[in-house]
């Protein structure tokens, strides 16, 4: 044993009042403690104990001693529990990464709740429109908007979100509403994406449709690279657009777009957060995962909501 632990032998067994007490308080053997006890008292010098039959009794020099082993000890257990406690607290820096625009509009509000409530964590948000290699990457988590494919990543279900057609309503009254994705070729169609001229709008079956999801093409009146864009391009009635619920909810919560062709809307799409296995996630993860998780459900049945609420106006 070394001196601490021959500290905590000669305590115990002075509390214990034995030194059998004392072995099946440390859970050691009686001869282990007594052999801690008789190295303590070489080391000194001098006696600790006068033991009988019967009992233990402390020397002189022992009451002294007794009383430096316990300030000892107990301010190791308190440095100790101390370490503990900074070591689960969250600090250091947290990578995060999601879509563009699910980013802004989702992840960064919950991000700047979660920094109020951990100010010795830092946060690095990469907002980008590809996904992400976490382990290459040096990512912690990221927010994905898709059906996943089997990794060895833990995934987070958060909630769904649609992909719609909208416009704005004096766009409507115009021209129109269309009742089937075949009508959209008498439309002015806004499209999105880096080959938006050969991109087709996903919808799924109809009321009357056994078959199934199809692609159908489109020939754009606008194309452009950016969601935002061809959002403000439709809010300003020059046509449809197809994107995803959570990019236009406040728009529709507004009444400034309407949603189109509701019944024959693609399957919803999964909304994750992925990450490593949290049993090996350092404690700033974990604890991101914790407090994140309800407040994007939340956000994102509110978001879902509001759809729904726009599709019954419709």
């Amino acid at each position: 044993m070394d001196r601490l632990d021959a500290m905590a032998a000669f305590v115990a067994a002075v509390d214990e009042g034995s030194l059998a007490g004392a072995a099946r308080r440390l859970g050691r053997s009686p001869a282990g403690v007594t052999r801690a006890i008789a190295a303590l008292e070489e080391r000194l010098g001098t006696a600790l104990l006068r033991r009988t039959t019967r009992a233990l009794h402390l020397t002189a020099f022992g009451e002294t001693y007794l009383a430096t082993c316990q300030r000892v000890l107990a301010d190791l257990a308190e440095a100790e529990e101390g370490a503990a406690r900074e070591q689960e607290r969250p600090r250091g820096l947290l990578t995060l990464t999601a879509p563009v625009l699910f980013g802004a509009r989702h992840i960064r509000p919950v991000v700047d709740r979660f920094l109020d409530a951990h100010p010795a964590v830092q946060v690095r948000l990469l907002l980008l429109d590809r996904v992400v290699g976490l382990v290459e990457e040096g990512i912690d988590a990221a927010a994905r908007l898709a059906h996943l494919p089997d990794s060895s990543l833990i995934a987070t279900r958060l909630g769904d979100v649609r992909r719609v057609v909208c416009a704005a309503p004096a766009y409507l009254a115009r021209h129109g509403m269309p009742q089937d994705p075949a009508a959209l070729r008498a439309h002015a169609c806004i499209t999105t994406g880096a080959a938006a001229l050969a991109e087709p709008w996903r919808f799924g079956p109809g009321p009357d449709d056994a078959r199934g999801g199809r692609p159908v093409p489109i020939r754009p009146r606008l194309a452009v690279n950016g969601s935002a864009a061809a959002i403000d391009s439709a809010l300003d009635g020059h046509g449809l657009t197809q994107v995803l619920s959570y990019q236009v909810e406040e728009h529709l919560a507004a009444g400034r777009l309407a949603l189109v062709l509701t019944a024959f809307e693609p399957p919803p799409i999964p909304v994750h957060l992925v990450h490593p296995d949290a049993r090996t996630a350092p404690t700033r993860l974990r604890a991101f995962l914790a407090f994140a998780a309800p407040l994007l459900r939340a956000r994102l049945a509110g978001g879902a909501a509001i759809a729904a609420a726009s599709a019954h106006r419709t």
